[in-house]
């Protein structure tokens, strides 16, 4: 394989530095823009190649030392090489240039991103697998697991119960998930600070006295009951039959919970009880085609869309933006040290 010297231009969304050689995107991981790099090519496509990083020759000011021993190979974090500041700002970048590129938005109303309290020893849960006796994580772009003894962007409560699994004389092969708590097991957020201010800013989103509001993929209800007091009735919708059951224990009368499937529910009961207000908060694929479409018909006063992955957002938008006006856009640092991003976003009919 051959290496080459490349000038990082960009970070994509993903977490890889890109880099040009006669003019081929080249995607470099723990790399920062403005860098110059040695990177060894290890696959080459028509378009684009990948590249391993082999040397920082000339390194950005934003570059700080891994709090991981296992940075670079594990594949869950691509950050902890760049200054918390910066992580922030790659992120909201990545939101606005996908929205400009693959949704066709011109002039995106982007606010602030939402930083997180905690940088590190924040998740309160994560799955570990076990293999022939081997505890911990896939390594990066593979299936072989990398043996972890600490995360560190885990909380202490969940390092504790990673010490304990690998304590045990015979852990049997498969994934364990840790918890910081043993309540609440399916419904609590990964991180919970960052979680309770994408509900405050989805509250303070809706306006008050709406007649119904739509809460999809509704989980435990985590948005509905916040916003009881804004709204007559509310209607959560979800294919969780654990969450649903959760979600109607503290139910009050206005409040009502279906499980099923999610995509025919969501598009039977929009065409027949158009709601004042929706909230969509959908898994990385994003929205199915029917719901779009159903969304676009009944076009509902205010919609608030919440997304794990800026590309399927941008997809999902261009083919509303014939009925709505995009009033703001705010990204949410959800998981630090990751590549991962969360997003809001209010739309108006």
């Amino acid at each position: 394989m051959r290496v080459v010297d490349l000038k990082i231009e960009d970070v994509a969304f993903g977490g890889k530095g890109v880099g040009r050689e006669s003019g081929k995107a080249v995607f470099v991981p723990y790399t920062i823009e403005g860098e110059t790099v040695s990177a060894e090519i290890v696959r080459e496509k028509k378009q684009f190649a990948e590249a391993e990083l082999v040397e920082v020759k000339q390194s950005s000011p934003d570059r700080v030392e891994p709090q991981c021993p296992y940075f670079g190979r594990c594949g869950g974090c691509a950050y902890q090489h760049i200054s918390y500041g910066h992580q922030l700002a790659i992120k909201w970048r990545q939101v606005r240039d996908a929205l400009q590129r693959i949704g066709k938005l011109k002039d995106v109303p982007m606010r602030p991103i939402i930083p997180s309290p905690d940088q590190y020893a924040y998740r309160n849960r994560i799955t570990v697998h076990a293999q022939d006796g081997v505890i911990g994580f896939f390594r990066r772009d593979s299936h072989r697991l990398i043996d972890v003894e600490h995360c560190p962007i885990s909380r202490d409560e969940v390092n504790r119960a990673l010490s304990e699994l690998r304590g045990q004389p015979h852990v049997r092969d498969g994934h364990y998930t840790l918890r910081a708590s043993a309540n609440a097991r399916i419904f609590s957020q990964t991180n919970e600070a960052v979680a309770n201010a994408l509900r405050d800013l989805v509250v303070d989103l809706v306006p008050p006295k709406q007649e119904l509001l739509i809460d999809a993929y509704c989980g435990a209800g985590f948005f509905a009951k916040a916003l009881l007091e804004k709204c007559e009735r509310v209607i959560g919708i979800d294919w969780d039959r654990f969450a649903i059951t959760a979600a109607k224990e503290n139910a009050t009368g206005k409040e009502t919970y279906i499980a099923g499937d999610l995509e025919e529910e969501l598009h039977g009961r929009l065409r027949s009880i158009a709601p004042t207000t929706l909230i969509v908060d959908p898994p990385a694929t994003g929205l199915g085609p029917k719901v779009r479409q159903a969304i676009a018909e009944v076009a509902p006063a205010t919609l608030i869309y919440v997304s794990c992955n800026p590309p399927t957002l941008a997809r999902d938008l261009k083919g509303l933006q014939d009925k709505f006006i995009i009033d703001s856009v705010t990204p949410l640092d959800m998981f630090p040290q990751t590549a991962e991003i969360e997003v809001a976003v209010h739309l108006q009919a």
